[in-house]
């Protein structure tokens, strides 16, 4: 039978199909597996602040309904909201009048991510400095 015995040829082809059955078996697992799921459910939203920043978005009305439509998805599929997002919301509550949603979204904002607590923390105080200036005018008019 030549130089090889059939016993070493068995071997080595005993050998390489185990070989090729533990590769075969790892492409499958590997196939299988699920994508983590991501941390946040950002979808639009870097888009639209990007968009707000540059003063070429939609009016701040049509943004917070898209935000809060956002919100509201993530909430169904219980997903978290990207840092910055409550805290960009709530400019735009500010710039349609109501500082009150504003200050309830920066203060969740600020408990959710307590990283952004200088930034929250010095829009809150200048909205309050902003409301004691009208307290002071609407008390002394001219």
């Amino acid at each position: 039978m030549g130089r090889y015995g059939a016993g070493s040829v068995r071997r080595v082809i005993v050998s390489g199909l185990r070989t090729l059955l533990v590769m075969g078996g790892a492409v499958l697992l590997v196939a299988c597996a699920q994508a983590p799921k991501p941390l946040y459910l950002w979808e639009d939203f870097p888009r639209q602040q990007y968009d707000t920043l540059l003063h070429q978005g939609a009016s701040p009305e049509s943004q917070i309904q898209a935000m809060e439509l956002h919100a509201t998805k993530a909430q169904s599929v219980h997903a978290a909201l990207p840092p910055g997002f409550r805290a960009h919301l709530g400019m735009l509550y500010l710039s349609v009048g109501n500082s009150d949603k504003a200050r309830e979204l920066w203060q969740t904002e600020k408990s959710t991510f307590p990283e952004s607590s200088p930034y929250i923390d010095r829009l809150l105080q200048k909205l309050d400095d902003g409301k004691q200036k009208a307290d002071k005018s609407s008390e002394n008019p001219a």
